[in-house]
């Protein structure tokens, strides 16, 4: 009860403030600065997504981050994290924006708010929800009267709970960014940022600080700047800070100076290694900035996890990984390291530290080895998974016509003649999105995967089910194709012949892992099994057992998968997330302490799509103390270069 009545003493608190006179920010054109109830003001801000860290270390990190030197926090809301269906609405638990604030506030630190409706942020689609692509033709971000009108029902949700913690209500946030770096984007539509500007004033009232943000260039800020709307522009270290700035002056001749995303690292895709910038790059560069007087958020601060299925994508189709680490000052785990204090040593040159302690690196604790059990493959568990049965269709249906947007479904037909020789299935037009895992009758026979595997050969008789597990590995969350559809979204061809005649199962594993639905099912030998190139998706269970007379226990874990391929973990319910350790970088996968329990042994339920070792080797996962998400492996092409989109420009 306590927990659920602090965010209403929160908002009293703020409501109180509210009648506290002189306090007030905005922007002084003539002196080039902020003004913060009534003097000039700098800040330095940084990044962390409440959506990416557990709600249990909202005050660690945040205090971490103050101990930096660090004057305000930016965060972004992320719509369909608070919208998963249409008119659905969920701020509780980990969702909690308004608790997030709070500590914040109560931390000393003031907030900058990216309130979208798109954030990009390497989350999901961007931000957006897939519901929205239930009308096939909509144009995103952009004048589109459906978009426009689902975009109004949100804010008219979000920006009321956001209002009453506003600075001049009392509150942390300073500022609020409207949409994000929509210069990058193709559609231009200044009708567009029209109506959001005039929406977010409905909203929050004419006092606030709006702003924008975009890449450093004449090229972003034409379609991404507004007049009503302070344009601020990104970049990274290592680059020439005068020629920066003097973009963002094309746009704001007078006013601060402001880098709104100033990268302490850079994102990460399957693949491809972990990127790392090194902590003297970032320290010249931000005294730099620092010098001119002017203002910087660090992106990020801190980086977190993709949990569950929210991690997102690039084109050409990369998605990437469970770990959102970014190489920042604080690890996915919050962790103090080098960059850190590099980091805050600069800002100390500009500004009187806080005094105190710094929080330190909390432990970690290597557990050991967890035995599984097989549980059996998701034919065998199919009526646990699939509630509702199939839905028939003469032709594939997309995962958004059948209102499952993230995980898994299962496409079902039957071959339409005998296939003795090995005969091509293949996907003609690039549809499978993201991933298949086939099999005929319960024997596998390969993999359809996007843009890298469009055809395999499969053998079976006539009448034999052809199954297709199909996987959505993130929707594209920049540029032009974030209206991605999932499944199987285009027809799919036997030889010369188009399959026809589907049943398709909407998986709910989630749901099933949560209702223990997924058990070891007896005479499951899981070593008398021969060991394949590929095998079916299989799930695998165990638990771990926090050991007795040890204080302080559970402490976070990281989780490595020794020989195992590609799936998913959820571990008492909570599903932890991707874990693809034969493609890389990411070979560990971040377990925070609060989803472990000591009263009781910690249910652990993995979902291999690809193969286990346990038909060659000892069927385990272990616990360790270390991170690993840097490998060294075969991987497909090297390093793509820090910093630069240029790759996926034609994609814009």
């Amino acid at each position: 009860m306590l927990r659920l009545l602090l965010p209403l003493a929160a908002l009293a608190a703020l409501l109180r403030a509210a009648n506290v006179p002189g306090r007030s920010f905005g922007i002084d054109y003539e002196s080039n600065s902020f003004v913060k109830d009534g003097k000039p003001f700098r800040y330095i801000s940084g990044s962390i997504h409440y959506s990416r860290v557990p709600s249990y270390y909202w005050k660690d990190r945040l205090l971490k981050m103050k101990m930096a030197g660090l004057d305000a926090i930016q965060t972004y809301v992320p719509w369909n994290y608070h919208e998963p269906q249409m008119g659905t609405y969920d701020f509780f638990g980990g969702k909690d924006l308004e608790y997030f604030l709070q500590l914040a506030n109560d931390t000393g630190l003031l907030v900058i708010l990216r309130a979208g409706p798109y954030i990009c942020a390497e989350w999901d689609m961007g931000g957006l929800p897939a519901w929205l692509l239930e009308k096939k033709s909509i144009v995103l971000r952009s004048s589109d009267s459906d978009y426009l009108e689902a975009v109004e029902r949100w804010m008219g949700v979000l920006l009321p709970k956001m209002r009453p913690y506003l600075y001049e209500n009392g509150g942390p946030i300073i500022m609020v960014q409207v949409e994000n770096e929509y210069g990058s984007y193709f559609a231009c539509d200044y009708d567009y940022l029209r109506f959001l500007l005039k929406l977010f004033r409905q909203h929050l009232g004419d006092e606030v600080v709006l702003f924008t943000t975009d890449g450093a260039s004449q090229f972003h800020l034409k379609c991404g700047a507004l007049q009503g709307l302070y344009a601020t522009v990104d970049f990274a270290p290592g680059g020439n800070v005068t020629a920066a700035f003097l973009a963002q002056r094309s746009s704001e001749p007078m006013g601060p100076l402001v880098n709104s995303e100033f990268y302490t690292g850079w994102l990460d895709h399957w693949g491809h290694r972990h990127s790392v910038v090194p902590a003297e790059t970032i320290a010249k560069t931000l005294n730099e900035i620092l010098a001119r007087g002017a203002n910087v958020n660090l992106y990020m601060f801190i980086g977190g996890t993709n949990f569950a299925y929210w991690n997102g994508a690039n084109m050409p189709y990369m998605p990437q990984p469970t770990s959102y680490d970014y190489d920042a000052p604080l690890s996915e785990a919050g962790d103090l390291t080098e960059k850190y204090f590099t980091i805050r040593k600069v800002i100390g040159m500009y500004k009187e530290l806080p005094e105190g302690l710094i929080p330190p690196t909390t432990p970690k604790f290597a557990y050991g080895k967890v035995r599984l059990q097989k549980a059996g493959t998701v034919l065998e568990v199919l009526d646990g998974l699939s509630r509702s049965g199939p839905v028939r269709s003469t032709y594939p249906l997309t995962f958004v016509e059948l209102k499952q947007y993230f995980g898994y479904v299962l496409y079902r037909t039957t071959l339409p003649k005998n296939c003795v020789e090995p005969t091509p299935l293949s996907s003609t037009l690039n549809g499978v999105h993201d991933r298949a895992y086939v099999s005929v009758n319960g024997v596998p026979q390969g993999i359809l995967e996007r843009e890298k595997s469009l055809k395999i050969n499969i053998t079976g008789q006539a009448g034999a089910n052809l199954d297709i597990l199909v996987e959505n590995m993130g929707r594209v969350n920049f540029g032009r194709y974030n209206n991605d559809f999932k499944g199987l979204v285009s027809n799919l061809t036997l030889a010369e012949d188009i399959l026809v005649g589907w049943e398709i199962y909407p998986l709910d594993i989630d749901g099933a892992v949560n209702y223990d639905i997924i058990y070891p099912l007896p005479n499951q030998n899981t070593s008398a099994v021969k060991a394949l190139s590929y095998e079916v998706p299989t799930f695998y269970t165990g638990t771990l057992s926090i050991p007795g007379g040890i204080p302080d226990l559970p402490q976070d874990t990281y989780v490595n998968f020794p020989g195992w391929t590609k799936g998913q973990i959820w571990i008492n319910g909570f599903n932890l997330g991707r874990y693809w350790p034969a493609r890389g970088p990411q070979l560990t996968l971040y377990v925070p302490r609060n989803v472990l329990v000591a009263s009781v042994p910690n249910n652990i339920t993995v979902l291999e799509l690809e193969r286990s070792p346990c038909s060659a080797q000892a069927c385990d996962i272990e616990f360790v103390d270390e991170p690993n998400i840097n490998a060294t492996l075969l991987h497909e092409t090297e390093k793509p270069p820090l910093f630069i989109r240029e790759m996926w420009t034609k994609h814009l």
